[in-house]
């Protein structure tokens, strides 16, 4: 028996046989060429061929995991786009006189090693994306046939590590968890595996020539543990805890359609987060009641324009429309930091999480803040629509968005557009924003806590590195202060406060929140059951 952690990606325990995924090593011979325009021709049918199968990834990932998570897919047609990258593979055959095979492999492994040397964790995760993309364009240069690894019984995958590629392409019936030796928490990999709902462990030190095909398995996601060769009593043991989690699977689901009220009467509002139209199913799914956070900036993401008026109106109706009169929170574009998009033009930062992202961006070019204003006004005359506001730090910035708002409703009303009003409120994800939320609450009309920016900039810890894990906690005394005095200032104010940051799904901290006075928690979907009870049982 050896016992091995990891980080957990998503939290479930299975029991079952391995499956080792090795990589075919591709081995890239440098071959000469007298004609460097035929390679180029050779390159760019792989590249059309290349983007066929991307676009036919998008379209299985949107069935199995939404539009959002989809998107990973958008990204690796960027990069495949991507002049920079292009480029340096047009030079090599050019100026070297290879086969475009050698140029892509070498190109490849230079894009990723730049990735890879990087600070930033998003831009270190991104290493993993570009060398699915390079190892793909030799695939379809070579003639080799992808990887699709299948099993006859429902297994958990080991691997060095897994592109996103691999993981859309399985059967997810014959996937109990995965275990990678490589990946982080903010790998697409790692993205795909929480919306799939399946036990995943990044990190763990495994030895891939120790272990074997069908040998028995334990991936807790609770503990972060990895059990190979479990003993008999590992084995019972686990085999309950499955059991116990299924049953309290099935029990959840006796709670649809109840009321989220604690015994003695504390109502308290659940709602569910999402990033694109096509999460919907999901809340419904869950029976959220409402939509807490629906992140607007994926409509700017994977494209390389900004989405036009018509693009956001059309959207965001669809969302209002779809949830049928139940409330639906749209945070207007959150763009910078970890979110980036190259026609925004927003420039390198030495510290992006700082720097010039959300509504500074909006504030600063108020053409691109007045599209979406225009949308979400005119969506909002379809449904129940309210407007959030992210990184409020001052006063005046939100003196500043009133005005801006007013510009919208005037045109609007000039051009005899309809549109409604919509219940207005900001996020509170800065210590600066919790210190002088007693006149915030006097401008707004409710109050949605960002616990993760809030968090990270409190305790002066970037929550994009994993060498700072340890000292990210969000469970830190000052937040829980803060959160506190948030709620009281919100109510003396007559307004109400909601949390939407991932501490909102915390279930240690649910009764904590409850007591506090949090009028509502915005989660993930799948949580949404799990809270009902906590509540109702408190």
């Amino acid at each position: 028996m050896q016992k091995l952690s990891g980080k957990s990606v998503y939290k479930g325990i299975v029991l079952g046989p391995v499956l080792v995924l090795k990589k075919k090593e591709q081995t890239i011979k440098r071959v000469g060429t007298a004609d460097p325009e035929a390679e180029i021709k050779r390159l760019e049918k792989a590249v059309e061929l290349t983007a066929l199968q991307l676009q036919r990834l998008y379209e299985k990932a949107v069935g199995e995991v939404g539009e959002a998570s989809a998107a990973i897919f958008e990204v690796h047609r960027m990069m495949l786009e991507d002049e920079d990258y292009r480029n340096a593979i047009y030079n090599m055959i050019r100026t070297e006189t290879v086969n475009a095979e050698y140029a892509v492999a070498v190109t490849g492994d230079n894009f990723s090693e730049m990735f890879a040397d990087m600070d930033d964790e998003y831009m270190k995760a991104r290493a993993a994306d570009v060398k699915d993309i390079s190892n793909r364009l030799v695939c379809n240069l070579t003639g080799e046939e992808e990887t699709n690894p299948t099993s006859t019984e429902p297994s958990v995958i080991v691997a060095e590590d897994l592109s996103p590629s691999e993981t859309v392409q399985m059967d997810k019936e014959k996937i109990l968890g995965f275990v990678t030796v490589c990946g982080s928490t903010n790998s697409h990999t790692a993205i795909l595996a929480r919306m799939m709902n399946i036990p995943a462990l990044v990190g763990v030190p495994i030895d891939l020539d120790e272990i074997h095909t069908g040998m028995e398995a334990v991936v807790d996601g609770f503990r972060g543990e990895v059990i190979l060769e479990p003993s008999d009593e590992i084995r019972a043991r686990t085999e309950e805890r499955i059991r116990e989690e299924k049953e309290k699977t099935l029990l959840l689901q006796t709670l649809k359609g109840k009321e989220t009220v604690t015994s003695d009467g504390r109502n308290v509002h659940l709602y569910a987060n999402i990033g694109s139209a096509g999460d919907v199913g999901y809340v419904l799914e869950n029976d959220a009641e409402g939509i807490g956070l629906f992140r607007s900036e994926f409509l700017y993401l994977g494209r390389d324009d900004f989405p036009t008026e018509e693009e956001q109106f059309a959207a965001y109706r669809q969302v209002v429309q779809t949830m049928a009169g139940k409330k639906v929170i749209i945070r207007t574009l959150d763009i910078g930091a970890d979110k980036q998009a190259d026609y925004f033009n927003l420039g390198e930062e030495e510290n992006p999480a700082m720097g010039y992202r959300a509504i500074r961006i909006c504030l600063k070019q108020p053409e691109i803040f007045k599209t979406q204003l225009r949308a979400l006004l005119r969506a909002a005359a379809f449904g129940n629509l309210s407007v959030m506001y992210p990184m409020i730090t001052s006063v005046e910035e939100v003196e500043q968005i009133s005005s801006i708002v007013e510009e919208v409703q005037k045109e609007l009303e000039e051009q005899q557009t309809p549109y409604k009003m919509p219940e207005q409120g900001i996020m509170i994800e800065t210590p600066a924003a919790v210190m002088i939320s007693d006149e915030l609450a006097r401008r707004v009309d409710f109050f949605s806590i960002g616990t993760n920016d809030l968090t990270q900039y409190t305790l002066a810890v970037d929550r994009q590195n994993g060498r700072l894990d340890d000292f990210y906690n969000p469970h830190h005394g000052a937040i829980l202060k803060m959160i506190r005095m948030v709620v009281e200032n919100a109510h003396k104010a007559g307004k109400w406060v909601g949390i939407c940051g991932e501490l909102g799904a915390d279930t240690e901290l649910t009764e904590t929140f409850v007591n506090m006075g949090v009028d509502e928690l915005s989660v993930v979907p799948s949580v949404i059951l799990k809270l009902r009870k906590i509540i109702r049982e408190m």
